[in-house]
């Protein structure tokens, strides 16, 4: 069979056959779904993107060990910060890193991160890329976006090389979110914010309200709210 024919056959296989779907306790990993229609479904689940900011800039002005240097420790951190609040990293894209948050406070624990994150650049690495490059004015700068939504997950690609794809909206807004205006780092879908804990609704002596609301002209002028604030890791 010549590859054409594959292709002719396995797509309309794929377009043809009933999906297997059950309910999902923990992210899975690949190999815990099949790579025909097999799905694993979440009523609620908290997507985070963490993306580089001006990585053409970057790439376009540094060397690349830099640009390197670069990539690798906003990467680590952020997997790190993901991890220690209880998501699971499930794919680096390029410059950005997809995280999922799932149980009770997950949209608080996204959030929480997503200001780590933040605190992170600023006191961790750009402190770091200053102390090892005295004389570069390159700054790191990034943006989180942050949703969620009934989710799923399904395998994708070939035998010998493969990965997950999440489907619904989460997935799709926080990634679309890190796009926003970086002058606020860490951007919230309205529906993610009306999840939010007080904890990481308000901060500061005395308390105030960490985040901003704003109109998200590029989808319909959703109400979207996004944040500057920290939140120091010790």
């Amino acid at each position: 069979m010549g590859l054409l024919d594959e292709m002719r056959d396995e797509v309309a296989g794929i377009f043809s056959k009933q999906w297997s779907t059950i309910d999902g306790r923990v992210v899975p990993d690949p190999e815990d779904l099949l790579l025909s229609n097999d799905a694993r479904y979440f009523k609620r689940a908290t997507v985070l993107y963490a993306d580089l900011s001006g990585s053409t800039n970057l790439v376009d002005h540094q060397s690349w060990q830099v640009a390197g240097e670069v990539y690798k420790t906003y990467l680590l951190c952020a997997a790190k910060l993901i991890g220690s609040l209880g998501g699971v990293t499930t794919a680096y894209d390029g410059d950005r890193v997809m995280g999922i948050f799932i149980g009770d406070h997950q949209t608080s624990s996204a959030a929480k991160c997503g200001l780590t994150i933040n605190w992170t650049v600023q006191n961790v690495i750009n402190p770091a890329l200053r102390n090892q490059y005295p004389s570069t004015d390159y700054e790191v700068k990034q943006l989180v976006g942050i949703d969620t939504s009934e989710l799923r997950a399904a395998r994708i690609g070939v035998r010998g090389g493969n990965d997950l794809v999440w489907i619904g909206r989460a997935a799709n807004y926080a990634a679309k979110l890190t796009s926003s205006r970086n002058d606020y780092q860490t951007w919230l879908t309205g529906d993610a914010f009306q999840w939010l804990t007080d904890e990481t609704k308000y901060g500061g002596n005395p308390r105030q309200l960490m985040w901003k609301t704003f109109k998200w002209t590029a989808m319909n002028d959703q109400t979207v709210y996004g944040s500057s604030w920290t939140w120091a890791v010790s």
